[in-house]
């Protein structure tokens, strides 16, 4: 069980990202514990037993501990994709949408993208989309898919289609990488073993610090023979870390506590859409996991404006487009949180813009 601290009444109710959570009594605890080296060297172990862990959680020979998601997600595709290569993946993907063009810049790679009508991947639409050797066409290289899938809400790509993308690699002899940032996340929320997910890709990148409460740190794992290669991609990029451990313990506390109280963040994101299902700005039935997205289209509202109206209330939410508001449940938000969030967004989403709200909007600018 988790010994996390939780805030009280009076605070702030963060539901920006389950990046904003701060680390736990046991998990400082576990980082002060650590027993480290250089990792350079090879000599942490444990950042050796973290990165062997994970591995061995998703079915992988062998795993690399790095600083960020972004770097794990990098390091992973420029590995499986030379110079000149291209890699399709969803127009909203991170990879494309929130990594400053890394792919482009330090690997020489380029990006195609697909849009479908439900957020989910269409094997079809991919399979349309693939160039192959021998063609005038840049030849594609890998594809990536994100699980769960952020911006259209937290979705979780179900398996057979997963299945039948692997199907479609295997045959083409494309690469697949998966930014499973909240890969832990369609594992709890499905049942779905995490080996059954990393069998079906070449790489994949796990996050500890977005729902699991890490400070920091991401894992990428893959073949031996991948990881090697992601480990050289790291130190050209800057991010290989000498007495990581104190980072890696907390990883590995999260690993112990945090993935199956996942559920309780679940339960409070299909709560918190299914009290605000009737302002028509929410489906229940499109909330999968921890990630409840708030489509303004219908109201007066933009994003911006009632986000900036609901923080004046000491509620935290972000824009994520100009009609779209993200809200996150995580391991800091209580259900104390969830009942003033509900309590605040119902009355706002009922009443509409005031003349105040609107002029927060222009300060803001």
């Amino acid at each position: 069980m988790s010994t996390a601290k939780r805030s009280g009444p009076g605070t702030v109710a963060d539901l920006r990202s389950d990046t904003v959570t701060k680390p736990t009594r046991g998990m400082r605890a576990a980082m002060a514990r650590a027993d480290v080296g250089d990792d350079v060297y090879g000599e942490d172990r444990t950042v050796r037993a973290l990165e062997e862990r994970v591995a061995g959680m998703l079915g992988h020979e062998a795993g690399l501990f790095l600083p960020s998601g972004t770097m794990a997600n990098q390091v992973a595709v420029q590995a499986l994709v030379p110079r000149g290569g291209e890699v399709l993946c969803a127009a909203d993907a991170h990879f494309v949408s929130y990594e400053a063009g890394a792919a482009a810049a330090h690997g020489g790679i380029s990006t195609r993208t697909w849009t479908t009508h439900d957020g989910l991947i269409d094997v079809d639409t991919i399979t349309g989309m693939i160039h192959l050797a021998g063609s005038f066409a840049n030849q594609t290289s890998a594809v990536v898919v994100e699980q769960t899938a952020n911006l259209p809400g937290g979705l979780i790509h179900p398996l057979p289609r997963l299945t039948a993308l692997h199907q479609l690699a295997t045959s083409t002899g494309i690469a697949l990488h998966c930014d499973g940032a909240r890969l832990w996340h369609a594992h709890i929320a499905t049942g779905t073993p995490l080996p059954a997910y990393g069998r079906l890709f070449d790489t994949l990148s796990v996050c500890l610090s977005k729902g699991l409460g890490a400070p920091v740190g991401s894992v990428m794992v893959g073949s031996s023979w991948l990881v090697a290669e992601a480990r050289r991609l790291r130190q050209r990029a800057g991010g290989a870390m000498r007495q990581a451990g104190v980072l890696a313990a907390a990883g590995l506390y999260a690993l112990d506590h945090h993935v199956g109280r996942l559920s309780d963040d679940h339960r409070r994101a299909q709560h918190l859409a299914a009290e605000l299902a009737h302002t028509g700005v929410v489906e229940p039935d499109q909330v999968h996991s921890n990630i409840v997205v708030l489509d303004l289209h219908e109201t007066r509202w933009t994003a911006a404006t009632l986000v900036a109206a609901a923080a004046a209330q000491g509620v935290l939410g972000v824009a994520i487009a100009p009609r779209r508001v993200r809200l996150v449940t995580h391991l800091d938000v209580t259900e104390h949180h969830v009942e003033r969030v509900i309590h605040i967004f119902a009355d706002l989403l009922g009443r509409g813009p005031s003349q105040d709200d609107r002029g927060r909007r222009r300060s803001a600018r």
